[in-house]
């Protein structure tokens, strides 16, 4: 595996190595992350302790190789209940600020499943920077606002991030803070966004899309049917030419299950272009992986859209 490494050249946040797009067999269940001076391997299949030690050796040998220093390396077993983390070299500590693209973000290692910031996303939040200047910028499924300082750095006119996972959006908040960002135009909803379209609306119209939904989550979240719940209410906040930035991350769902979603509910929106993830996040099944698609929306003009019902 070490051989098959993508060593970074920066300190800024990257994957090292993607097992999980079953590129390399024998690894499917290992990924590996550069958070600067930490390392993290994580585990969706019990490892053999042996290979794991002399691999976190080696990480760590690799890197002071390359003239980085005070390397710590950490693993997360995700295949065990509560996905525990344990220190293998060095330490790490709960909390600390990684950079990606020249901005910081907060990282929390040892307390939740997911650290805070999907490295798979990185040419999404660099598109969204590009591409934010005067917009006034809907971040669905917000999670901790990473697409909402993006979109400010990029100078976003305002951002409403929108997710039910108040503690998430709580890190956003720190998120902006860490990158000295005025959160007097950026607003937080801590909400079910299926029951919250008003709020929504009352803040739109927007001219600037991100919808990153979960796959599944249960009793809110299930992507297979909803993502068409979510398209057929655009009419309601987005403006007309807008630029919607849709993603999916379902492994069983490929890119023809958006554009197919999105034809039936949307039929006027145009398909700008499909932005892939870094190329380290190599899939040996295309369309298993992150699937993101810039659409320019066009309100139907044929009169055949949904009269925003559920």
């Amino acid at each position: 595996m070490i051989d098959n490494i993508s060593w970074p050249t920066s300190h800024e946040a990257v994957r090292l190595f993607h097992g999980r797009g079953h590129f390399f067999p024998g690894y499917e269940h290992i990924t590996v992350d550069w958070y600067s001076p930490v390392v993290l391997i994580t585990c969706f299949d019990e490892p053999d302790v042996g290979w794991l030690e002399e691999t976190a050796t080696a990480l760590k040998q690799g890197l002071e190789e390359r003239s980085f220093s005070g390397i710590s390396v950490v693993v997360q077993y995700r295949c065990r209940r509560g996905a525990p983390f344990e220190t293998l070299i060095g330490e790490a500590s709960d909390e600390m600020a990684i950079c990606e693209d020249g901005l910081k973000y907060r990282l929390r290692l040892f307390q939740n499943q997911n650290t805070g910031l999907f490295l798979d996303m990185a040419n999404g939040r660099r598109w969204v920077r590009e591409h934010a200047e005067g917009k006034r910028v809907l971040n669905l499924f917000a999670y901790t606002c990473a697409f909402s300082v993006a979109a400010v750095a990029g100078g976003a006119e305002s951002v409403l991030n929108v997710d039910m996972a108040k503690g998430a959006l709580s890190t956003g908040r720190d998120n902006h803070r860490l990158n000295g960002q005025a959160l007097s135009q950026v607003r937080f909803e801590g909400v079910d966004i299926f029951r919250s379209w008003g709020r929504i609306r009352r803040h739109g119209p927007y001219d600037l899309l991100i919808c990153d939904p979960p796959t599944f989550q249960k009793g809110s979240v299930d992507i297979a049917r909803d993502y068409a719940r979510i398209l057929r209410r655009l009419d309601d906040f987005m403006l007309p030419g807008a630029d919607m930035l849709l993603c999916l991350n379902a492994q069983n769902l490929d890119e023809g299950f958006l554009r197919s979603e999105v034809s039936r509910e949307c039929p006027g929106a145009e398909l700008v272009a499909a932005i892939p993830a870094p190329e380290v996040f190599m899939e040996a099944i295309p369309g298993r992986g992150l699937k993101v698609l810039h659409y320019r929306y066009w309100p139907d003009q044929n009169g055949l859209k949904s009269s925003n019902t559920e």
